[in-house]
């Protein structure tokens, strides 16, 4: 080189060739070598941050993984509408329904690395909006057929599954199979029978793909520990024709049905010896809590046994210790199940025990909030080898930090048959609102919740005007709202009742 200008203009061609291969690099590993059925991203994905997509790139996986091992990681987090897989790179592309799930998943596996195989994988935005593949005219909420299948096996044209109950030591009932199976999408019918000496039930969603995701989450899952496991396939029948609508088949799109001569199946009485004295009502062991874990460890593929002679403690940090009481995380961790105690350390204030009512109720709460953002800080979320929270001493004064809240009246599931057990969703921006006084507008509700830190983006009243959904702008802002805004007395003793929910305005 003749001069420093010289130099200079070598090292800029030295890098800029440097991105052409670069950039063609990338370009040559965006197909799949999978045949005449190859699929193509047909916009670059780059390594590296990215604004929030529905389109997740998820990397480092190990050789050979299956298309159903990777959805299994977006399961508990919403609906996964299609997948790519890069063979050969240890890498793929998974599409959820909506950007805020998505949201919850990054947030959630930012916190707690995920595995699949033993193997740490690594989950990002990808820069794609939604997948295009090739083979497939449709975008987004639709999986294309062929080796996009969430089963590995071929699309079923049926939206109708096949159940049967083995090792059946609890009583099944109808409700409790609707529970778990409308994390997965709207279930429209279902019939229950018995064949050759197997509980089996007919179970119909609204659309293939549910029963798709239903059936790679549950196969072979216990609802309850050790017993009662989920045999799944998919049906010949494309509908199925109700009659009536009592304990053995139920069409919630027909709630005008009969109920004909269906009576509640009575309990078998060494059952119920087993079960104790006091859970003819089916809580305790058979908390249908149970149940929604059963969604939530879908992703791995964990039964709900796993955890033999584990308590329901909870220990949680990275905590704001500024911000945070007992009865903020009572409130929070009160959506998944009634909690008993909180204990924030008294030397370690950015962390805290919670005794939840059982261990069912803990992995739910926990494979929900783990990940979730509290006070503008992500909160982590793991089983305690504490059995249970200790009060503390008579006439030891621990400044307010261990509260117990066994006998509070505002536990959300002590009640047999509560609608609440069937409303248990993952944290989300969109809540529910119920118990609202017939003289609230909607701009009182509005001013309320903006009070308390957030931006409501949308609202929606219900057609009787008891009920509402509200949508802040963010996850952690409903968090903030829920904690604030749950069981806000608004006059004349009605009391606002809030919850995620699932659906958006």
């Amino acid at each position: 080189f003749n001069s420093i200008g010289d130099v200079a203009v070598g090292v800029k061609k030295c890098l800029y060739s440097l991105y052409i291969m670069s950039s063609f690099c990338t370009l040559l590993a965006d197909t799949t070598s999978n045949g005449s059925d190859s699929k193509k991203l047909r916009v670059e994905d780059r390594v590296g941050d990215a604004p929030p997509s529905r389109v997740l790139h998820i990397r480092k996986l190990p050789n050979d993984v299956s298309e159903t091992e990777i959805i299994a990681l977006g399961l508990p987090f919403g609906k996964v509408t299609n997948i790519l897989t890069l063979k050969g790179k240890n890498q793929a592309f998974l599409e959820l329904s909506t950007e805020e799930a998505a949201m919850t998943m990054v947030n959630y596996y930012s916190a707690v690395t995920p595995h699949v195989r033993s193997v740490p994988v690594y989950i990002q935005y990808s820069n794609h909006k939604e997948l295009k593949t090739d083979n497939s005219n449709q975008s987004g909420g639709t999986l294309a057929s062929g080796s996009n299948s969430i089963d590995g096996g071929g699309t079923p044209s049926s939206p109708v599954l096949r159940i049967i109950i083995d090792n059946m030591f609890y009583p099944v009932t109808l409700d409790v199979l609707q529970q778990i199976f409308s994390k997965f999408g709207t279930v429209m019918k279902i019939i229950t029978f018995t064949k050759n000496n197997q509980f089996q039930a007919l179970l119909q969603y609204n659309d293939p793909t549910s029963a798709q995701q239903a059936k790679v989450a549950l196969d072979g899952q216990n609802i309850y520990n050790a017993c009662c496991t989920l045999r799944i396939d998919y049906s010949k029948l494309v509908n199925l024709n109700v009659k009536y609508n009592n304990d053995k088949s139920r069409d919630y799109t027909r709630p005008e049905l009969p109920a004909g001569d269906g009576q509640p199946p009575a309990l078998d009485p060494s059952v119920v010896a087993a079960l104790g004295k006091d859970s003819g009502s089916l809580l305790g062991a058979l908390s249908p809590l149970s149940a929604a874990a059963a969604a939530a460890a879908a992703a791995g593929r964990v039964a709900l046994s796993g955890h033999s002679g584990a308590s329901g403690v909870l220990l949680v940090s990275n905590l704001n210790e500024e911000m945070v009481t007992p009865h903020s995380l009572f409130t929070l961790f009160g959506v998944y199940g009634d909690v008993q105690r909180v204990k924030i350390l008294f030397n370690k204030k950015d962390s805290a025990l919670i005794q939840m009512a059982d261990m069912n109720q803990a992995q739910l709460a926990m494979s929900h909030l783990n990940g979730q953002k509290m006070y503008s800080k992500i909160i982590r979320v793991t089983m305690s080898k504490h059995q249970t929270v200790q009060l503390p001493r008579d006439g030891l004064d621990d400044q307010g930090l261990t509260k117990d809240f066994t006998n509070s009246p505002l536990h959300r599931f002590k009640k047999p048959g509560s609608k609440n057990f069937q409303n248990i969703f993952p944290p989300s921006a969109t809540l529910h609102l119920s118990n609202i006084p017939q003289d609230i507008t909607e701009e009182d509700l509005r001013v309320l919740f903006s009070n308390s830190g957030g931006t409501v983006k949308a609202f929606k009243f219900f057609q009787d005007h008891k009920m509402a959904l509200i949508q802040m702008t963010t996850i952690e802002e409903a968090i903030q709202c829920l904690i604030d805004l749950h069981n806000y007395n608004m006059g004349n003793n009605h009391h606002l009742k809030v919850s995620f929910s699932k659906s958006t305005i």
